[in-house]
């Protein structure tokens, strides 16, 4: 497997596995900031070199963060952020890609960088053509504000409008041996017109680790306790059961459960590039090594079958998020 990959058709070369940087600043627990920096370095020092953010992380705390751990770094990082939410009184309130609202000149100052690597389209908003966004986007690559285009959450139909207007370097989405929907419509059309796909979540939200706890045991305030259907109820017994093939693989290979997951994604094309998402040093470090791990055709071949598309059970998000997804 080799150690760079390119996003896209003509993107940057990037390390074959990003980082995930939003739960450093909400969403998971309390945040450690100086925990949060020393892993961000650790990633560099590993070879890391794609790092993802949005302005809604936080809100806005986690380009903060990002910015203040790549001082004097930049060079050697591939940002990647995200515009699209309406954010209000620090909260999401809705959707918002109104062209006044795409200038990143406050992401810039955050991310105390002069351009932005990759800038995506958060969440598609019905209120604005995809072609009007694009249209505004591309004159931010014409301005050297930013770099490549980007959408997230959105269907076939959408990334072929939004492509014709401008190419389109990469698409973010839910993507792993857990949550395999996008298989049938989204990434053939990634491939047919060359653009990379960045899996989030790579880690089925902890069951392909073995971490996922159930819904009530999760603290007050903590996402994963009140908006993850997959977690709750029956659904929990259901996916823990689902997972459990990765856990018996992993022991026979000397590897963990989360590496194995990695290692299925990277094995699914060089055009993939997860970006598991940590705030500690020592689960980054688990991460890197499925770098290393190779499956053979017949160990693949029994994780298919073991976790075809739609095994989950429940809804990826709860029912305002889901709302916000095109697909």
């Amino acid at each position: 497997m080799t150690t760079t990959r390119t996003l896209g058709r003509q993107g940057p070369t990037v390390f074959p596995l990003g980082l995930g940087c939003m739960g450093m600043s909400q969403s998971y627990g309390v945040p450690d900031d100086e925990e949060s920096i020393a892993t961000i370095h650790r990633a560099l020092e590993l070879g890391v070199t794609f790092f993802d953010t949005a302005e809604s992380y936080g809100p806005f705390t986690n380009e903060a963060l990002l910015g203040r751990a790549l001082n004097g770094r930049r060079s050697q990082a591939t940002i990647a952020t995200k515009f699209g939410f309406r954010i209000e009184s620090g909260r999401i309130v809705g959707l918002n890609s109104e062209p006044g609202h795409i200038r990143v000149d406050a992401s810039l100052a955050r991310l105390q960088t002069d351009y932005i690597d990759l800038l995506y389209q958060h969440r598609l908003d019905p209120a604005v053509p995809i072609e009007e966004v694009v249209g505004t986007l591309a004159d931010l690559v014409r301005e050297g504000k930013v770099r490549y285009l980007g959408l997230s959450e959105v269907g076939d139909a959408v990334i072929r409008r939004a492509h014709a207007v401008h190419p389109i370097t990469a698409v973010q989405s839910e993507y792993s041996l857990w949550e395999r929907r996008l298989e049938h419509d989204v990434l053939p059309v990634l491939r047919e017109l060359g653009i990379g796909l960045v899996p989030f979540s790579p880690l089925g939200r902890g069951f392909l680790t073995g971490t996922a706890r159930r819904a009530e045991e999760y603290p007050e305030g903590d996402y994963r306790r009140t908006s993850d259907p997959r977690l709750q109820g029956a659904n929990f017994e259901a996916n823990q059961r689902a997972a459990a093939v990765v856990t018996a693989m992993a022991g026979g290979k000397g590897a963990t459960p989360g590496q194995i997951a990695l290692a299925w994604l990277l094995h699914r094309g060089d055009d993939i590039i997860p970006i598991p998402g940590t705030k500690r040093r020592c689960y980054l470090e688990e991460n890197v090594g499925a770098v290393s791990v190779r499956l053979a055709a017949e160990e693949i071949a029994e994780l298919d079958a073991a976790l075809p598309p739609g095994i989950t059970a429940g809804e990826r998000y709860s029912p305002q998020m889901l709302a916000y997804v095109n697909r």
